[in-house]
């Protein structure tokens, strides 16, 4: 590889309205983090054609896959619509799960964050709870309305890759979310949860593909300085590939 690694980032997604044309945005923290983490970040627009979108896919070297202030169509999920859940418009729902697809099939180095995380989950076969309020006892507060620097601890489970990331010591992450990952897709395994179990983030069960979710949000102003090991640890997985594999699983060959 020559020069810096180019990592797609997907974005957000309005539809025309009657005084307004339809737009696309950018959370600007996503891109400055790759920028940060050394990566050279290249914005995805919501192509229609596959072959499009497979070209693009093809020209990077990884993938953000990125959250949104939507949540994901409960109807899609053969779930009755909870009054907290807002929809997100259908087009950024259907590209965002056609590029999951395809990114998967292509096993590029994916992070996945908050939206983002579930929409991968649910692609690759797995399942989400609609409203962590009503479905998971005695439930950590995920959502302040109000408070937009709501954190809390974070369970990691030792040995995986964010175990690896952050290292010992009590993690504390941002949470702004209701819906959450239910039962991971048979190809990820959970590498954190939170508290009250609601998973918080799953990774690859193969040790030389870097696919990692996570439901806090690394990107945001509100993340720790530790948060930004999550980008390098995907720029690393697309310069070297073979150090993307860890100690213990090495140890296990």
């Amino acid at each position: 590889m020559s020069g810096k690694p180019v990592i797609g980032i997907n974005g957000e997604f309005r539809p025309e309205k009657k005084e307004t044309v339809a737009l696309s945005w950018y959370n600007e923290g996503y891109y400055d983090s790759v920028t940060a983490a050394g990566g050279l970040p290249t914005l995805i627009p919501p192509l229609s054609d596959d072959k499009d979108l497979k070209q693009f896919l093809k020209s990077l070297d990884g993938l953000v896959m990125c959250g949104c202030s939507f949540d994901l169509d409960p109807i899609r999920l053969g779930l009755e619509k909870h009054p907290s859940t807002r929809p997100m418009p259908t087009r950024r729902e259907d590209f965002d799960r056609r590029l999951a697809k395809m990114a998967v099939e292509l096993r590029m180095p994916i992070l996945a964050i908050g939206s983002g995380m579930q929409t991968l989950n649910v692609v690759c076969g797995g399942t989400l709870i609609q409203h962590i309020g009503e479905e998971i006892q005695k439930p950590l507060l995920h959502r302040d309305p109000v408070e937009s620097t709501l954190r809390h601890i974070l369970d990691i489970v030792p040995g995986t890759r964010v175990d690896h990331m952050y290292g010992p010591g009590e993690i504390r992450v941002n949470s702004q979310h209701h819906m959450a990952v239910d039962q991971v897709a048979n190809m990820f395994r959970v590498s954190a949860t939170a508290p009250d179990g609601v998973v918080e983030a799953y990774e690859s069960i193969d040790e030389d593909w870097f696919c990692v979710g996570v439901q806090w949000h690394p990107e945001n102003e509100t993340a720790s300085a530790l948060d930004m090991q999550v980008f390098e640890n995907l720029l690393d997985a697309c310069t070297e590939p073979a150090a993307t594999i860890l100690p213990f699983a090495k140890k296990a060959a």
